[in-house]
């Protein structure tokens, strides 16, 4: 990595320290903007990029996720959480949920989000890759290893 990581990242970093993880952060010059973008920058499959999804369930922001190759389905999350109503949050809630801008919401630290939900898909690799907090940055861990550090619950969340 070059130089000093942007605060955002470091908000990851320090987490990651905090919690004796098991994962590096790694810079991409070109940027991660897309699922795709990121499975090509780290040479992995699509299914292996971990999207962080972001969903408003009856008042409350709900954090979905997914491989790269799926869509986040509302329906399932308004089931896992037994909520009313489901939707995909808009670019401001997702900001003032998880603290990170639309597109760089790592699954963690993410302090205003009670529920993380993570697809079991996730669990069928030795090795996925999650945002860091930033367009340029992904971070490489064992599916376990992301369940534990974000508390997720593996529950099927994507649309078939």
């Amino acid at each position: 990595m070059s130089g000093t990581l942007p605060e955002s990242v470091e908000r990851v970093s320090a987490y990651l320290r905090d919690a004796g993880a098991e994962a590096r952060i790694q810079e991409f010059a070109d940027g991660t903007h897309t699922a795709q973008d990121a499975a090509d920058a780290v040479g992995c499959d699509l299914a292996q990029i971990v999207k962080s999804l972001v969903f408003v369930s009856d008042g409350r922001p709900v954090v979905a996720l997914v491989p790269g190759d799926r869509r986040g389905d509302p329906e399932k999350v308004a089931h896992a959480v037994e909520a009313s109503e489901v939707r995909v949050a808009t670019a401001g809630e997702v900001e003032d949920a998880t603290g990170f801008a639309p597109g760089a919401v790592p699954p963690f630290p993410l302090p205003d989000v009670e529920v993380v939900l993570m697809d079991p898909a996730l669990f069928h690799h030795p090795l996925i890759w999650v945002g860091a907090g930033s367009p340029n940055h992904v971070l490489g861990m064992a599916p376990t290893e992301l369940a534990r550090l974000s508390r997720a619950r593996p529950i099927d969340v994507s649309a078939d």
